[in-house]
């Protein structure tokens, strides 16, 4: 008994430690993605059919605010999501001369018409407002949305869901946040009287929360749903810390210059990339604003039950490398 007690331990020992071994050894190889190595950034005007280079999270802002869509396989969902998002948009720049703003729409390797739906909004709106990146090959929600961060023009920039389960009005919300933090901040300092003075070069970050709604959607969620948010919550606790109650909301709101520094080292590409997030706002110290929005569940969500491992593989990536400080953080 006690022989076959010592085999079963070692059995044990032995996949634990290989585990390990391949989390500590992906970890590492992993320990240059946030350099993202591509092919330099195109748009095509569908119009004039002439390549139109991609501008740089580095550029100046030229437009107040970008809003950032990653689509995989939306072709239903995401016509009902734009015509929304562009009947707000242009009702507000009729209203106010002042406002500019630009659509990026990522086509993260759809296998559907997502791609023919975004270049029809294009050709419909005009490569200026309206422009789609099409990534060839899935590689992940969070690697579509930097990619469309890094290469937008916005003072603002918004990530939102192509599902539309979040109204675009309550952008208003997380912008009049961020400018109330940012006026609080700046108060009494010479750059807040500074004519030059720019929302688009203070660090500050905006979540749209369901937190407020979580009682109501526990009662009305699917049970393996409700599994994975408890157990989700767990995880996010001990790898990024508390703070934020709802971390997975696809509608955040970023000023350029925390845009710049935060998806400029962001490496994981899928699930968790909200998470590594959270955890690079507490290494910068940017300011983190939770924001009650309203959600309601649409139909076709690519959660399920094979998202837990997937998600808890890249919390224990993020966790292995930062902890051992193989993914540097470039400042």
């Amino acid at each position: 008994m006690e022989f076959l007690f010592t085999i079963l331990a070692t059995l044990i020992l032995i996949v634990v430690l290989g585990l390990v071994s391949v989390i500590v050894f992906e970890a590492y190889r992993r320990s240059l993605n946030n350099a993202h190595v591509d092919a330099t950034a195109i748009f095509e005007d569908p119009k004039s059919l002439k390549q139109v280079p991609c501008p740089d999270i580095f550029d100046p802002a030229k437009k107040y605010l970008s809003l950032i869509i990653p689509a995989f396989n939306e072709e239903h969902r995401l016509p009902g999501a734009l015509d929304e998002t562009m009947n707000y948009l242009k009702k507000r720049e009729a209203k106010d001369k002042s406002f500019s703003y630009e659509v990026l729409i990522v086509d993260d390797g759809s296998r559907d018409g997502t791609n023919r739906v975004a270049f029809d909004f294009v050709k419909k709106y005009g490569v200026d407002k309206v422009r789609a990146i099409l990534l060839g090959k899935n590689h992940g929600k969070g690697e579509a949305i930097r990619k469309g961060m890094l290469h937008s023009r916005g003072e603002l920039l918004l990530m939102l869901d192509a599902d539309g389960a979040t109204k675009v009005t309550d952008l208003e919300k997380l912008e009049n946040q961020i400018h109330a933090v940012a006026r609080k901040e700046h108060r009494g300092d010479s750059a807040a009287c500074d004519t030059t003075f720019k929302i688009s070069d203070i660090p500050i970050v905006a979540f749209g929360s369901r937190a407020h709604l979580e009682e109501k959607a526990i009662a009305t969620r699917k049970w393996y749903r409700n599994f994975l948010m408890k157990g989700f919550h767990l995880a996010v606790l001990l790898t990024a810390g508390p703070g934020i109650r709802d971390t997975q909301c696809g509608f955040k709101m970023f000023t350029r210059s925390a845009a710049r520094k935060l998806f400029t080292n962001i490496r994981l590409k899928r699930w968790c990339f909200d998470v590594e997030l959270v955890f690079l706002c507490k290494w910068f110290r940017i300011p983190v604003l939770e924001v009650s929005v309203n959600w309601s569940e649409i139909p076709g969500s690519k959660v399920n039950l094979l998202s837990i491992p997937n998600m808890l593989w890249e919390l224990a990536l993020m966790s292995v490398g930062y902890r051992t400080q193989m993914w540097k953080i470039n400042s």
